[in-house]
């Protein structure tokens, strides 16, 4: 770098310092140009998002993108020219239709349905490929173009402007304090007149950039047209496959039922020997087991009685533990429960409640102190549950 371009960048940090830090004043433009520059830098945002929304709008997956992305990086750095193709999902649903449909047979009325369904996919994906590349060669590329060329070149101006207007204010601020006497008139009229140069060249740029609606709105219009074709055929092919779809209705609807009966053993024929373990005595099975309907079921004779027990009553059959009499259903008090209304039963906590009947999922009967009433569920636990 030459020492006069060396001192031109001290200059344009010495204003840009001063101006951030010390308050010093810059030359400012008009409003127009603050405005042109905002529109500038919302078209320079709305170029690289609308490359990428459109491109993730066509390939919405986004870990197909990413394997697509890491093959052409990879295939770059071996120096072979590998074409990686991105899976359309109707492409993927159609194939796998049309396999099992094959897999099932062709005289089966629903295989025929799935291969029909799954080749009319196909036509769909094969679309959307064509879709693809119009929207590639007609939409994205022309907005690449703006973005790597136009917009590149007004920003590069805009960029000059500023730091030629930090050398400008900087040779005249230094001039105006007596610091920089050895700045000549003729110096501050050479950086006058090269910022006037950059502010001339930013402002067409800038001006021929947003003034160009015409190519824009004809490129956006391309962009509708290749959308709308591509849903015009998909709903053309979508429409001829509900039509064929609906035949194959009627038709498996007037199809006649097949009467079916199950086939047995004996239906089919599997003659086995005896060397093979097998019985073939009645209804026998394999190691005997029976294959037809189970034998008649007898029940087994009653048992003799045993002899008669002794006249004198047995201590066993009055212990009152061993009675076989079933257990009242009742159940003890948690809490105590004072009556609000008519018919309610009251009690204390740790009273044993016979259970009468239960009312609802909320409330049971019962009794306890010779009284009987109604009483909430939550106020007690059941011991011996009422019978089902």
């Amino acid at each position: 770098m030459a020492f006069s371009g060396l001192r031109k960048q001290i200059n344009k940090a010495n204003q840009y310092m001063n101006e951030k830090i010390g308050g010093a004043e810059g030359t400012k433009l008009d409003d127009d140009f603050v405005e042109m520059e905002k529109r500038t830098d919302i078209t320079y945002e709305l170029v690289d998002e609308l490359q990428l929304k459109t491109k993730e709008y066509l390939q919405p997956n986004p870990t197909a993108r990413a394997k697509m992305a890491a093959v052409k990086g990879i295939s770059k750095l071996s120096g072979q020219a590998k074409a990686s193709t991105y899976p359309q999902p109707e492409g993927v649903l159609g194939e796998c239709m049309a396999t099992y449909g094959r897999k099932l047979g062709e005289d089966n009325i629903f295989a025929q349905s799935l291969m029909e369904a799954g080749e009319s996919l196909k036509q769909m994906a094969d679309i959307k490929y064509s879709l693809d590349d119009n929207v590639k060669q007609n939409f994205l590329e022309p907005l690449h173009h703006l973005q790597t060329k136009d917009l590149k070149e007004v920003m590069h101006h805009r960029k000059k402007l500023q730091g030629r207007r930090l050398d400008f204010d900087c040779k005249k601020r230094k001039q105006s304090k007596g610091t920089g006497s050895n700045i000549s008139d003729d110096e501050i009229k050479m950086a006058e007149d090269k910022f006037a140069e950059s502010l001339h060249l930013a402002q067409m740029g800038m001006h021929n950039l947003l003034e160009n609606d015409v190519e824009q709105v004809s490129q956006l219009s391309t962009f509708a047209d290749c959308l709308y074709d591509y849903h015009r055929q998909c709903s053309e092919i979508l429409k001829n496959l509900c039509e064929t779809l609906e035949e194959k209705k009627q038709e498996a609807a007037s199809r006649p039922k097949k009467e079916f009966n199950p086939k047995t053993l004996h239906d089919l024929q599997l003659h086995l020997d005896s060397s093979d373990g097998i019985n073939h005595h009645g209804n026998d099975g394999i190691n005997g087991t029976r294959i037809g309907p189970p034998p008649p079921y007898f029940p087994p004779a009653p048992a003799q009685p045993y002899p008669p027990a002794s006249p004198l009553p047995s201590p066993m059959k009055t212990s009152p533990a061993r009675s076989p009499t079933a257990q009242a259903a009742y159940c003890q008090a948690l809490y105590d429960f004072d009556p609000e209304n008519p018919g309610e039963l009251g009690f204390k906590e740790g009273d044993k409640i016979t259970l009468v009947s239960r009312i609802d999922e909320n409330w049971y009967e019962g009794n306890v102190n010779g009284k009987t009433g109604y009483f909430p569920v939550s106020y007690v636990q059941v011991v011996v549950p009422l019978p089902h």
